[in-house]
């Protein structure tokens, strides 16, 4: 009878060693997610860079009506909105999947939309 007690306990012990394993990847898991997220990015920046410079170095003979059009739509969307260009980036994050409100700020979004987020764009 105390035999079986005995092993309880041990597998009890054993229970919350592979739980707390099991957190520790979990947050692993979380910080590489946000670490991958982090680097799409920045290869999606460094790519529309590669493609500005590479667009301005084009031979003769090409056309660059759509880098001028494609300009001035951007000024045109920016003083239609009148709001600036701190929001246009915090919106742009948020879209791509960060939190851009004071609680969560900068951590990747897990599960959809943030409501604290969404009113914070809303302002």
């Amino acid at each position: 009878m105390n035999d079986i007690f005995q092993r309880m306990e041990e597998l009890e012990a054993q229970l919350l060693h592979v739980q707390t394993e099991y957190g520790s990847l979990k947050y692993k898991i979380k910080e590489l997610l946000e670490q991958n997220q982090q680097l799409i990015i920045e290869n999606e920046q460094l790519r529309k860079v590669l493609k500005r410079e590479n667009g301005f170095a084009a031979p003769e003979g090409t056309s660059e009506e759509p880098a001028a059009s494609a300009g001035q739509a951007k000024e045109s969307s920016g003083a239609a909105h009148g709001v600036g260009e701190g929001y246009d980036n915090l919106a742009r994050l948020y879209h791509e999947g960060f939190h851009i409100c004071n609680v969560y700020y900068g951590h990747l979004r897990m599960e959809g939309d943030c409501l604290f987020c969404l009113s914070f764009l809303s302002k």
